[in-house]
């Protein structure tokens, strides 16, 4: 049996749609996309990056709070739900009464890939996200245990890959002290 595609032409259609589940969306080319649930490796990473950065923030005293895969992201192209969004003060202030749809560009976002997603996080959103705007872009990839690090320069992202025992070095969080490793055996 064929699922009859969804189609979403208004932010205000996604914000009130209801299919009677649980199911999590993005929105890509004016269609719902389902996001199924992560496995518990991706889970753990997520929470583990959570933790990390919220502890980063609280010891350099930085106007940024993470937020796990509930806040959202308003691209020039698509709505997308990144698993860790890391947003300003002031971006979490726009969004505190309202949907957690963001529409200006996040400091830093991340993305767990899982089989379905490796098109979309290694080409669509990369472009997407470097459109966008977003300085910092981690591509964490658990499928090859490895994390690529994107940073803005001029519109597009300058990526450098972290494998193994490998600091990963970010521009958000210069005082990190994290392995490729360690993520992926939270």
């Amino acid at each position: 049996m064929t699922k009859t595609p969804i189609k979403i032409s208004t932010l205000e259609e996604y914000i009130n749609f209801d299919d009677g589940t649980d199911k999590r969306y993005e929105i890509e080319d004016e269609v719902l996309v389902e996001m199924p649930p992560g496995t518990g490796k991706h889970e753990a990473i997520i929470t583990l990056l959570l933790v990390r950065f919220f502890l980063e923030i609280q010891k350099m005293g930085l106007p940024l709070q993470p937020r796990p895969n509930g806040t959202e992201v308003l691209t020039n192209k698509q709505l997308r739900r990144p698993d860790v969004c890391v947003i300003t003060n002031k971006q979490a202030k726009s969004i505190e009464t309202t949907s957690a749809i963001l529409k200006t560009a996040p400091p830093l976002l991340v993305e767990v890939v899982s089989p379905e997603s490796i098109d979309r996080d290694y080409n669509q959103k990369i472009f997407e996200y470097a459109a966008m705007g977003v300085f910092e872009y981690w591509i964490v990839d658990p499928l090859e245990n490895k994390i690529t690090v994107c940073l803005l320069n001029q519109n597009t992202y300058k990526q450098t890959m972290f494998i193994e025992d490998q600091r990963v070095v970010s521009q958000t969080f210069p005082e990190l002290t994290l392995t490729a490793q360690q993520v992926f055996s939270p």
